[in-house]
């Protein structure tokens, strides 16, 4: 039998009398519709309201429906990545007071966009009414008002071969119109969409396909790459969904959204800077010599010796970018990074190509093309020394110097992404030392070479091409499985070490424990690249944003006001509509990131804001779905449900919610407050709940190791660790997970089964 069926087959005699863990995690159930989310009829925001369905006979000439719904399609131009304008989109009138369908793609995130009606009016974008980047969709609301809507209508009714009609600026061509039909329906990547037998090019993003009564079935968002007389449109299913549910987040909060922080930044010459998950990424040229572009600390270098560090990685490796210092924050500076290939130690004297002085460029065999680079200045007495990946490159004299800015530094149409800037007295390294690297070259000669030829054999070989041939292939083929097992090491030493640091965070009492910094190493299991302290500061300084906007003197209920409004009024934060069931919303940082998520992901982020403002908020776990509570001087608790907006709730709403979502009333233990512990435990157990496919096998041990380091008696999950650690031939570890079941027996285990596996496995690892 193989091991996954051994596997299986072990599970399936395990029978406990009750399996609890599935209350502890938020199921699918939770999705928005379940949870009671005000839509916007509710408010009088809707869009029109579909009329009686005309009979299909009752269908217009294309001329006549073109007349009467083309005032209702808005050309919408969109700011590139360098905040200059890339284009024409399409929008189409679904609100008389101001609301605008278009494809999310069409506005881009955190980007400038401009409305313009078909008889030439510019509309104001006030606010990004609602937008789901899944579905490629967004709504806008734009400063007017007596706009003429068109008709939402049914996809359902687009069956193959329903006439329809596009309108829209395909190429930049305003105003126009083609005429086709439904091919069919399909779903990519989630996106339920209408297949359309017409010619789609850009600029027809975002615009209406209509059926011949001029009611919109879908929105265009995207041609075949196959053929130019085919399409696709979202359906205008997901439309309506989206505005049940809104997201508002105002024009001067959308700006905001991946933007540098300014307090800690200052830009000079161009291109586009945005910050994402912990990194700086840069794109677009720059309006200096060579299109630089400085991005610049506020925090000026220190007098005398200093250090200036960063981590970068080119888009492409003609490009160039890296660091910037000793300079007064505009022209004159020195610069240390990596072009074509090469490492370049330059100085900017003023703004033209004269004052630009490569003064040493070389290749270095420490730099690694197309990965991840540590750049490292290091400035004493008037000399700089120049190192990339620990070695150095240029040592020089700095002469005279312009002041003391640094930061980083981009040329021409270079993308790059930087991350672990540091700037001080004195800067960590990253580099392995020599332990590690003596440690990592003890497991290498450790592994298994599978049949490999040794490499001595290669050179008595070489006289006969043919077998010294085969000789070298056997090599490649030890090499490579010896490469995939150095990948799992590291995989698994990286896991370790955030399991570990978990471990280490839960040995104190639970009022002590950092559960933003928990919540953050739980996301961190999948992702070793995830900087911890930067989203650390990242909520930190919301709370100081909102902190801010207060009276010197504010009470809670004023804080709690503000809170809720920066969280989900201002910076649109919102439960997920689309892909409920994704990972992403089970990491804090990309829940902070995309501002969507889980109920435990936003309650945390909630809580953690909330209490850096001196609010006294905790969790409370829900079967299926978790809120947060605020606890006043008195000991009393208001409910609040951060996947619906901060919504407050009483007790009996909280448990109707959870009898619509589980099917059983909740016990009133159940909406007491829970341990940081708890909760991280839930975090980990959505993971698992999200990880039983075979694309995530990999990841399920981490969170297996990291649920039984803070609950080593949950023997559910120890017994699930046996089996991934089965199926992954770590025998060892199997039968020691095995021992831990035994020597804590339960009623409820089959323990002579799992004696006849442990039979099994150890006659197997004998073999």
């Amino acid at each position: 039998m193989s091991r996954d069926g051994l596997a299986s087959l072990f599970l399936a005699a395990l029978v406990f009398a009750n399996l609890s863990t599935a209350d502890a995690v938020e199921t699918s159930a939770t999705k928005p519709k379940d949870v009671g989310a005000k839509s916007a009829a509710a408010d009088g925001k809707s869009p029109a309201k579909p009329k009686a369905k005309p009979a299909d006979d009752n269908i217009e000439s294309v001329e006549a429906l073109v007349k009467r719904t083309l005032p209702s399609v808005v050309i919408i131009r969109g700011a590139g990545r360098d905040g200059r304008e890339n284009g024409l989109g399409t929008g189409f009138i679904i609100g008389a007071d101001g609301l605008i369908a278009t494809n999310f793609h069409v506005i881009g995130e955190g980007r400038r966009f401009s409305v313009q009606t078909a008889d030439g009016r510019k509309l104001e974008p006030v606010a990004v009414h609602a937008s789901d980047r899944h579905v490629d969709l967004a709504v806008i609301r734009v400063d007017a008002k007596g706009l003429k809507p068109l008709e939402l209508g049914d996809a359902s009714t687009a069956d193959a071969g329903r006439e329809v009609v596009v309108l829209g600026n395909p190429q930049g061509l305003t105003h126009s119109v083609t005429k086709g039909v439904v091919s069919g329906s399909r779903e990519i990547d989630g996106m339920p969409l209408l297949q359309l037998a017409i010619p789609i090019e850009p600029g027809n993003s975002g615009g209406p396909t209509l059926d011949r009564q001029g009611r919109v079935l879908g929105i265009v968002t995207m041609k075949s790459l196959v053929t130019d007389n085919l399409g696709f449109a979202v359906k205008v299913d997901a439309l309506k969904a989206l505005l049940e549910q809104p997201n508002t987040v105002s024009m001067e909060r959308w700006l905001t959204i991946g933007a540098l922080d300014p307090r800690r930044w200052e830009v000079s010459g161009g291109a586009q800077w945005r910050q994402r998950a912990g990194r700086i990424q840069v794109s677009g040229a720059g309006a200096g010599i060579g299109s630089r572009s400085l991005c610049l600390a506020k925090a000026e270098s220190p007098d005398g010796t200093f250090e200036l560090a960063a981590t970068v990685k080119l888009g492409d490796e003609s490009g160039a970018a890296g660091l910037a210092f000793a300079g007064d924050g505009d022209e004159q500076h020195y610069g240390f990074y990596p072009s074509g290939g090469r490492l370049r130690f330059v100085r900017f004297e003023g703004p033209d190509v004269y004052s630009w002085r490569v003064l040493d460029e070389r290749p270095s065999d420490a730099y690694l093309p197309g990965d991840w680079n540590r750049l490292k200045v290091h400035v004493d007495d008037g000399r700089a020394r120049c190192f990339v990946n620990g070695k150095l490159v240029f040592e020089h004299e700095l002469g005279e110097t312009a002041g003391r800015r640094a930061g980083l530094v981009k040329f021409r149409d270079t993308s790059a992404e930087f991350r672990q800037f540091a700037l001080g007295k004195e800067v960590p390294d990253f580099a392995p030392t020599e332990e590690i690297l003596a440690a990592v070259a003890k497991l290498r000669g450790a592994l298994p070479s599978h049949g490999a030829a040794p490499v001595d054999l290669v050179t008595p070989l070489l006289p006969d091409a043919a077998a010294g041939v085969e000789v070298l292939r056997d090599r490649a083929k030890s090499l490579e499985r010896e490469a995939e097992l150095l990948r799992d090491l590291a995989g698994k030493l990286h896991r370790r070490s955030v399991v570990e640091q978990l471990t280490k965070l839960f040995q104190g009492d639970d009022d002590n424990i950092d559960l933003l910094r928990a919540a953050l190493l739980v996301a961190k299991l999948d992702n070793d690249e995830l900087d911890v302290d930067a989203y650390r500061d990242e909520v930190a300084r919301m709370a100081e944003e909102i902190r801010e906007r207060l009276p010197a003197k504010a009470d809670d209920a004023a804080k709690l006001v503000a809170l809720n409004k920066y969280l989900y009024a201002d910076n649109g934060y919102h439960g997920s509509r689309h892909d409920y069931d994704s990972l992403s919303n089970s990491y804090l940082n990309e829940v902070i990131d995309d501002r969507e998520g889980l109920p435990i992901t936003l309650a945390v982020l909630h809580i953690e804001v909330g209490r850096r403002l001196g609010l006294d908020l905790q969790g409370i776990g829900l079967p299926g779905h978790f809120l947060a509570a605020y606890v006043d001087d008195d000991g009393r608790r208001q409910l609040l449900d951060p996947f619906d907006g901060g919504k407050r709730l009483t007790e009996a709403d909280a448990i109707r919610t959870a009898l619509e979502i589980t099917g059983r009333t909740p016990q009133a233990e159940q909406l007491e407050p829970v341990t940081k512990r708890a909760i991280v435990l839930r975090m980990l157990e959505n993971l698992v709940g999200r990880s039983a496919d075979e694309r995530h096998r990999l990841r399920l041990g981490g969170y297996l190791d990291a649920i039984l380091a803070l609950a080593p008696d949950n023997l559910e999950r120890r017994m699930m660790r046996v089996m991934v650690r089965y199926r992954d031939g770590a025998l060892d570890e199997s039968l020691a997970d095995i021992d831990y079941l035994l020597d804590h027996h339960r009623a409820d285990l089959d323990e002579e089964r799992i004696l006849e596996l442990r039979d099994r496995l150890e006659r197997e690892r004998r073999e």
